[in-house]
């Protein structure tokens, strides 16, 4: 049977994914925090039709003869570019601008890391815990669950660019809350060598994997902005052209299986 036929189909499969990526990016345009994705491809294996290095007057030939095999999915890379902040009228909502993500920690106690900062506040015994739209607790830099103290109107919260949460004293300046050892309180932000490997678990979270390497504290690279949300770093004009480069390297795929089923069925003609 025609190799073209197989190495069509592999290339229709690997623009299906690609197409499959584009549309995830598409339908996460408003998703905050999210991180477009893109596919990449690599060759399969190549089929050696001539494997001698001379001709038959015993000359060197400059080249062999190879063919390929196909292309499959090598990799789909998330793209952690800044995305632009949006102004929201929730005093808990925060955003990172630069590199970092929040530590939360899931009901399972797994920690995880995410960009989006659309927190909200649940109430516990002792205050206030600052929280994720899905319940999960936000994390200091010390591991521990942020509190707001009872004592405090919630919504008079502070955060500064450092990432410490304060509430205006007496004379309304900001006064940092401290833990119960005497710390400030101030949001865990951490970073990645490789954060393009760490493994997606849904709702804008993220998890540490070998490839990610262990998450590292933040050094003051990232500034943290109150009454903000980061958008999707989804580019809407380059998706549409990436999908109909897809779609056209599906349809031409298509098209070479289309001819050599042709190519055949003239060959089984043949008397």
């Amino acid at each position: 049977m025609m190799r073209s036929l197989w190495t069509a189909a592999s290339g229709m499969r690997a623009q299906q994914v690609n197409v499959d990526t584009i549309a995830n990016n598409v339908a996460n345009i408003n998703t905050i925090g999210y991180k477009s994705q893109q596919a990449s491809f690599k060759s399969l294996l190549y089929q050696n039709l001539q494997s001698t290095s001379t001709n038959n007057a015993g000359e060197n030939k400059p080249v062999a003869a190879e063919v390929g095999l196909g292309s499959r999915v090598a990799a789909i890379t998330s793209t952690f570019t800044q995305g632009n902040l949006t102004h929201v009228e929730n005093p808990f909502s925060v955003a990172l601008e630069g590199d970092g993500f929040f530590q939360i920690r899931t009901e399972s106690g797994e920690l995880q890391y995410t960009r989006d900062g659309s927190f909200e506040i649940s109430p516990v015994a002792n205050g206030n815990m600052l929280c994720t739209s899905d319940g999960n607790p936000v994390l200091d830099a010390y591991g521990n669950q942020i509190i707001l103290p009872s004592n405090r109107v919630a919504t008079d919260l502070v955060v500064n660019q450092d990432g410490t949460l304060a509430f205006p004293d007496g004379t309304g300046n900001p006064a940092v809350i401290t833990d119960a050892n005497g710390r400030p309180v101030k949001f865990g932000i951490y970073q990645f060598n490789n954060p393009a490997g760490l493994s997606k678990e849904g709702s804008n979270n993220y998890s540490v994997t070998v490839a990610s390497g262990a998450a590292v504290a933040e050094n003051g690279n990232a500034a943290v902005k109150q009454t903000k949300t980061e958008a999707s770093n989804v580019d809407v004009a380059n998706e549409m052209v990436n999908l109909i480069v897809a779609q056209r390297a599906y349809e031409m795929n298509s098209k070479a299986i289309q001819a050599s089923d042709e190519m055949m069925q003239q060959a089984n003609a043949l008397r």
